[in-house]
């Protein structure tokens, strides 16, 4: 019969390596700002995209607190030149009051070796710069935009071709990092 420290060293144990494994298998968070400073605060929205081939651009207007028309998110495949495989998706957010900017959840408007410029980028590949299990949390003026790749299959499996992504989307006012019990 083992000892009640023997138990609790197994216990022990045991619990250590469920925590690792879980914490290996938790996509870590990737926060960056926008080169958009300012005030603008958007309407809450949360929704899941399901892209395909078929299917594989989506399109949403974004309302201001006021109620507005603000800004137009979009999901745009990409893929080589003069081809119709898609290898990745990009993801815009265009201010329908300063369309100039090409895409404002850029942290910057120049070219950029930092991987946080291109958290709207979402590649599955495994030489992406972000791994495509990362929770992307972009700041723009004073909301945020979180994006998190839920499911994403090749076709065939050892291609650098997508047939389908899910992407969860949200836009809220509050700090998504920040716990709930801490956000004024």
């Amino acid at each position: 019969m083992r000892s009640p420290l023997h138990l609790s060293i197994i216990l022990c144990a045991a619990l250590c390596s469920f925590a690792q494994s879980f914490a290996q298998s938790t996509p870590a968070s990737i926060y960056a700002e926008s080169f958009r400073q300012g005030q603008t605060r958007i309407v809450e929205n949360r929704f899941e995209i399901k892209l395909t081939p078929q299917d594989s651009t989506y399109r949403e207007r974004i309302k201001d607190s006021h109620g507005a028309d603000r800004y137009v998110f979009s999901v745009i495949p990409q893929g080589p030149e003069g081809d119709t495989v898609i290898t990745s998706w990009q993801v815009k957010l265009v201010d329908l009051r300063h369309p100039f900017y090409e895409n404002v959840l850029q942290s910057s408007q120049q070219l950029s070796p930092d991987p946080k410029n291109v958290l709207w980028w979402l590649d599955p590949s495994k030489f992406a710069p972000i791994p495509i299990a990362s929770r992307r949390i972009i700041k723009v003026d004073s909301f945020y935009i979180t994006l998190q790749v839920k499911a994403f299959h090749f076709t065939p499996s050892d291609s650098p071709y997508v047939d389908s992504m899910a992407v969860a989307v949200e836009f809220t006012n509050t700090d998504p990092r920040v716990p709930d019990t801490v956000q004024k």
